[in-house]
């Protein structure tokens, strides 16, 4: 009996171990190597997508290694998926496994507290805050401020011009647009001293982050600091008037935010993540959008059948409106072609090239171990541009998206997918369709530089999509 139990007990951890052994020789890491410490593959990414060849450097990835692959990218080891299951797992993973987390140098110039960062019931706290102002029944309200904006922005900075830059113009109408609708800023010299920081503060957040003097990161994370201490002092102000009693909490985000209170009467989100996030707002609003607008104008120069389209639907609307007659929720609802048009440029040259994950465990994926704590890094031109999904991927045909329900889930993620849609999603689609109405049924236009573009991080076409532009005649 007690050489049983004895023989039994030393077996014991004999067989343990031999189980784990064998657990962990089936849990293999994927292939691919980390590259030098620190720096890894980063600079061949950036490189990459610098000279617009992101995607092939990615497709050659996945012909060397397969659809999973490790790396190394921005200090911290990676591994790199792709497909249909990887942007499932991306948008609406098991929340104990997998979470929000960008890179070093994103986290440190946007902040930790912001919903890129937050995972678990702090990413559902703040994400319903947010949306509770950026859902369509808030926004109806702010068509007619979305279109004086615009036509604001196309007085001062398209009539009488006979060439154009269209990148630097439509960032600074978004711009203009996030800082009076989201944030209440009205005057023009404050708006201007908060672009000149904010355009320094993105140009690092995709950036190796060492912390040189003159590294682009350690410019990037100076401008953060004089950017956050703006908005502090911004916040400030709508508390008072919040406590005055001189602001609605539903007359901007700012504001909204402020106002949210739990069932104790406290505050739901703090200062450090109403700051934060209003950072994200920022960055999310001004590239994205910007962008779309910036493409969908050169896609129509070079597609004429979609431009005859786009501007007959436009005509239509606008023949339906008096002189100086505002556009509104109901005239947006029947923009279908052009929306169609946004979502066919978002799926050919999506703003957002990639994104990271973090695994808060060890998961099997495929064949293989994405081990707890490594990066998990994806890319949305990799189902976008897929003939698998979108026979002919790099022609522009609107007519994709006539039927959404016939585009598999997942595949088109340029908003995101799942529980993790971009809640800003609605206000860059009111936007777009205000500014392309307007654009469309007042000029003409050509391209007068090349076609090429670079990503840095986001699409950057050469000389910022130069354009002669024509008024057409008021009828």
């Amino acid at each position: 009996m007690n050489i049983s139990i004895t023989l039994l007990l030393f077996l014991l951890p004999v067989l343990f171990l031999l189980s784990w052994r064998r657990r962990c020789s089936s849990r293999k890491l994927p292939p691919g190597s980390l590259g030098i410490p620190i720096i890894g593959q980063s600079l061949d990414l950036l490189r990459a997508m610098r000279t617009n060849t992101g995607e092939e450097w990615l497709q050659e990835r996945v012909r060397k290694y397969g659809p999973i692959s490790k790396l190394s990218l921005f200090g911290k080891p990676t591994v790199f998926i792709h497909g249909q299951a990887a942007n499932k797992l991306v948008f609406s993973g098991d929340s104990s496994k997998i979470a929000n987390k960008q890179t070093a140098s994103i986290r440190a110039i946007l902040g930790d507290r912001n919903l890129l960062e937050l995972s678990g019931q702090d990413h559902k706290r703040v994400r319903d805050s947010l949306v509770s102002f950026l859902r369509p029944e808030s926004l109806k309200q702010y068509v007619g401020k979305m279109d004086e904006e615009v036509r604001k922005h196309i007085e001062l900075h398209w009539r009488g011009k006979e060439k154009v830059a269209a990148l630097p113009l439509m960032k600074n109408l978004t711009f203009n647009i996030i800082c009076s609708l989201l944030f209440g800023m009205e005057e023009r010299a404050e708006k201007e001293k908060f672009l000149q920081n904010f355009q320094e503060m993105i140009e690092g957040m995709w950036s190796i982050p060492i912390k040189l003097p003159f590294t682009r990161y350690s410019r990037s994370l100076r401008a953060s600091s004089r950017v956050q201490d703006l908005l502090k002092e911004l916040v400030q102000e709508k508390k008072v008037k919040l406590e005055q009693r001189t602001a609605t909490p539903q007359q901007d985000l700012i504001t909204c935010l402020l106002s949210k209170r739990d069932e104790e009467n406290k505050r739901v989100v703090t200062d450090k993540e109403i700051l934060h996030n209003i950072m994200l707002v920022m960055v999310a609003g001004h590239d994205t959008s910007s962008v779309l607008m910036t493409f969908m104008l050169r896609l129509l120069s070079k597609n004429p059948a979609v431009y005859k389209a786009v501007l007959q639907e436009q005509e239509e609307i606008a023949e339906s409106k008096t002189s100086g007659e505002p556009l509104t929720w109901e005239d947006l609802a029947m923009m279908k072609y052009t929306w169609r048009v946004a979502m066919e440029t978002l799926r050919m040259v999506p703003p957002v090239f990639a994104g990271f994950r973090v695994a808060l465990k060890d998961i099997d994926y495929g064949e293989y171990l994405i081990p707890k704590g490594w990066q998990i890094f994806w890319a949305s031109s990799m189902t976008h541009m897929d003939e698998n999904i979108f026979p002919e991927p790099s022609k522009f045909d609107p007519a994709r998206f006539e039927n959404q329900t016939s585009v598999p889930p997942y595949t088109f993620v340029a908003f995101g997918g799942g529980p993790r849609i971009c809640p800003g999603h609605e206000f860059a689609r009111i936007e777009t369709l205000v500014a392309i109405h307007y654009l469309v049924t007042q000029y003409s236009w050509e391209l007068c530089s090349d076609d090429h573009y670079i990503r840095d991080p986001v699409p950057v076409p050469t000389q910022g999509l130069l354009l002669r532009i024509v008024p057409k005649k008021e009828k």
